[in-house]
């Protein structure tokens, strides 16, 4: 029988159960079992169908939130996967990586009235997990060929996101990737704990399948020139993303401190069973870590750290609890692995050895402040208060800013704002180079994956806009 709907005053809130803490210590498997049949129903019967959906205005890609939530309850799971992936490319994938907590799940009616948000983020990655199962995921369906073509220059959730909607529109593409896999941070830069790589491995797939071409081990600027792309295209998007580290800056930050991406693409790759590296520097085995920095970077190399075994993990953050931009789930989950966090403490010196090696973090104690223009309470030292933290290898993990796109991809029409990322009309999604798109984090900067695959539909759109309007000038010449 079918759950009756608003039922979140006689149902609690629940989550698919986490695995052990000590078992998911000792593996990169995800660290929650999958919702039983029964259970995703009866979470999804707690939506209170409410007549603004908060919960999907709170999502980037404007999910119709409590419909599919309604189709779950009535165990409808294929008509509610339709809809899910209507406005997504990646659900599953979502559902497992969004920080529903600050989206979805934190604008949620029912949340608000202290009864606890529908775990959308958990039904939607079973709804889809189901359906790939089932066999409901179907290949790509393609309109007649157009005989355009579009070159997309990265393969991470922005490239995939457009790749699919213009081959579903009849584009043919070609995806330029400089690593040796596709998927860019899906596959190198979050952990498997977090997004095994199977999930990621088979949307590249059924890209391939219906017949978008990648060419791996591409980098534009080295291997291939974006002239020679815009040659052979009709349109180009940049979808490169955002890999520089900002620099830790403190005295002795320049010896031995590993970044945060480094460490994470090297763990991935020993995840994939890639050769192992050729020196250990980059393995925290029988180490003491200190991670530096707040957001979700760093709670994944934290608990990747935990889970190839260092002597001790710690995380240095110079705002409280409150004010982390991380997950506040991820936090939880890293303290229940053993992780130790060090609050209103700011880097002050990396301590080196006669030898010198790393032997310590010198932390600054801090205090919160009057709120500055964006309306956060700014920080400042506390000078009496000085922490050394034992440490033999630190991480740090205080974002990312675009690489320097112009003396990469040399083109002097390139605009890019003082920051370094990629200035485009909001309208067309165009930047200064005519037929030459971008998306994702190289426009907006860091941000989440969501907001990636935003950004990629958007931009497909935006391309056939921009394709078709010249097809209607080309016919309206001869």
């Amino acid at each position: 029988m079918r759950p009756s709907l608003l039922r979140f005053t006689d149902l609690h809130q629940s989550y698919p159960d986490k695995r052990p803490a000590a078992e998911r210590r000792e593996d990169f498997r995800e660290i929650r079992n999958r919702f039983e049949p029964a259970a995703a129903a009866e979470q999804s019967s707690r939506c209170s169908q409410c007549g603004i959906p908060f919960c999907q205005s709170g999502c980037p890609l404007g999910n119709n939130i409590p419909d599919w939530l309604a189709l779950a309850a009535d165990g409808r799971l294929r008509e509610a996967y339709d809809l899910s992936s209507a406005t997504s490319t990646m659900p599953e994938i979502c559902g497992r990586i969004c920080p529903q907590d600050r989206l979805c799940e934190g604008a949620c009616v029912i949340e608000k009235s202290a009864h606890g948000a529908v775990t959308i983020g958990s039904v939607e990655q079973y709804i889809t997990d189901t359906a790939w199962e089932e066999g409901w995921v179907d290949a790509i369906q393609t309109a007649p060929p157009r005989g355009q073509s579009v070159g997309i220059i990265g393969s991470g959730p922005a490239g995939l996101a457009a790749a699919e909607r213009l081959r579903e529109a009849g584009f043919d593409i070609v995806i330029y990737e400089r690593a040796d896999r596709a998927g860019g941070l899906l596959t190198y830069g979050i952990p498997g704990f977090k997004l095994e790589k199977p999930v990621v491995q088979r949307r590249i797939d059924r890209l391939e399948q219906a017949g978008v071409e990648f060419r791996l081990g591409v980098e534009v600027g080295r291997d291939v020139t974006l002239a020679d792309i815009r040659a052979e295209h009709h349109a180009v998007l940049l979808a490169t993303g955002v890999y520089a580290p900002r620099e830790l800056d403190c005295p002795g930050a320049d010896k031995g401190v590993i970044g945060a991406l480094d460490f994470l693409i090297r763990a991935n790759r020993d995840d994939l069973g890639d050769a192992p590296a050729e020196d250990d520097r980059l393995s925290a085995t029988g180490r003491h870590v200190v991670v530096i920095g707040g957001g979700d970077t760093a709670m994944d190399c934290v608990r990747t750290a935990v889970r190839q075994g260092a002597a001790s993990v710690s995380c240095l953050y110079r705002r409280d609890r409150a004010n982390m931009p991380g997950s506040a789930r991820e936090v939880i989950s890293a303290e229940e692995e053993g992780v130790q966090f060090h609050w209103l403490t700011a880097p002050l010196a990396i301590e080196h050895d006669a030898d010198g090696q790393t032997r310590a973090v010198r932390g600054q104690g801090m205090r919160l402040g009057a709120p500055d223009l964006s309306g956060r309470r700014a920080v400042e030292p506390c000078p009496e208060i000085i922490r050394e933290i034992k440490a033999d290898m630190v991480i740090s993990a205080l974002g990312f800013t675009p690489e320097d796109l112009p003396g990469n991809l040399p083109s002097i029409d390139l605009g890019v704002r003082r920051s370094g990322e990629v200035e485009i009309d909001r309208a067309t999604r165009m930047t200064s180079l005519d037929g030459v798109f971008a998306a994702g984090d190289i426009v907006r900067g860091a941000s989440l994956v969501v907001w990636a695959l935003k950004d990629g539909q958007d931009a497909a759109q935006a391309i056939k806009s921009y394709l078709d309007n010249r097809l209607e000038v080309l016919g309206a010449a001869e």
